[in-house]
């Protein structure tokens, strides 16, 4: 699935993503993603369930999304990032858009963590948990803000 927004590109083709260019920022930019090693990111991309990229009019990937799902009612999103030279421009919000409203998941329950971009994900009626919910906490090393 591919759509326009603006001068970008978003799509879901796989083979379309620059990996290269997702490992360096997820592998010193994000502060979620730091402590891990190529070999896990090369196995949770090959493992995703759908993943879309988003694209400059040089077809330079600029943003990326990831999810892992059951394929039937439960998603988890993960990974979203835009590069800070092309925020400000809404793409964040239309990739998440896109990943969860626009795609094959479109009905299930997301999930997600983030520690600093609730206002996005809130408009997309994400919410804190219920009673519920239970979570065990990773055992990777501490993410450093």
């Amino acid at each position: 699935m591919q759509t326009t927004y603006g001068d970008f590109a978003l799509d879901d083709d796989p083979d379309r993503l620059d990996r290269e260019a997702l490992w360096d920022f997820l592998s010193n930019t994000a502060y979620w993603a730091k402590y891990r090693t190529r070999e896990m990111f090369d196995h949770q991309l090959q493992s995703a369930w759908r993943m879309a990229g988003v694209y400059d009019a040089a077809g330079r990937t600029v943003g990326f999304a990831r999810a892992f799902s059951d394929g039937v009612a439960l998603a988890y999103l993960a990974d979203v990032f835009v590069l800070d030279e092309v925020r400000g421009r809404g793409l964040g919000k239309e990739l998440v858009r896109f990943m969860i409203e626009a795609g094959p998941g479109r009905d299930f329950r997301w999930l997600l963590h983030t520690s600093d971009a609730h206002g996005l994900y809130e408009q997309f009626g994400f919410t804190k948990p219920d009673q519920t919910f239970l979570e065990r906490e990773t055992r990777q090393p501490p993410v450093r803000l």
